[in-house]
């Protein structure tokens, strides 16, 4: 069922079925790198696509699943997490941590669970989309889905 799958995106497919989630990866004819990409390749708001961006603080990854509708104010949700300096991963750390490019990071298949933050904004959306593993690959599920397979910390992010 996911031959026609990239195979990052498989691994991302089978973490998906693992949790029970029936939303189905969909392969897009042109990359969806951005939140603006993906909402019109969908038809969707923007604030409906769950960016995952990865940031490094204190030593290791951090996942923020942020809706493409906001910016992460590093600052404000380092304060709100009791942690120090957040600031974005490099292209090299992004890839480490998840086994996945930018402009595709899925919010699960990495080699490794990440401390995830879900933007609190995403719960207004009764469907939300994801990249899945590739930037042509985006896939729909809920705001409860997503916090539950990330095992994520819901906060503001702006």
């Amino acid at each position: 069922m996911t031959a026609h799958l990239p195979p990052r995106s498989r691994i991302v497919a089978d973490r998906l079925a693992e949790a029970g989630i029936a939303g189905e990866i969909v392969v897009l004819p042109d990359a969806a790198a951005t939140a603006a990409l993906a909402a019109a390749a969908l038809g969707v708001e923007v604030g409906a696509i769950a960016n995952s961006l990865v940031f490094w603080s204190e030593g290791e990854p951090l996942l923020v699943m942020t809706s493409g509708a906001h910016r992460v104010d590093t600052a404000a949700l380092a304060a709100r997490l009791g942690r120090g300096n957040i600031a974005r991963a490099s292209a090299e750390q992004v890839r480490a941590a998840t086994g996945q490019a930018i402009g595709g990071v899925a919010p699960t298949g990495h080699p490794a669970p990440l401390t995830t933050v879900v933007d609190e904004a995403l719960a207004t959306f009764a469907e939300i989309w994801a990249a899945g593993g590739t930037p042509h690959t985006v896939f729909p599920l809920t705001f409860d889905e997503l916090v539950a397979l990330t095992g994520g910390t819901v906060s503001k992010v702006d």
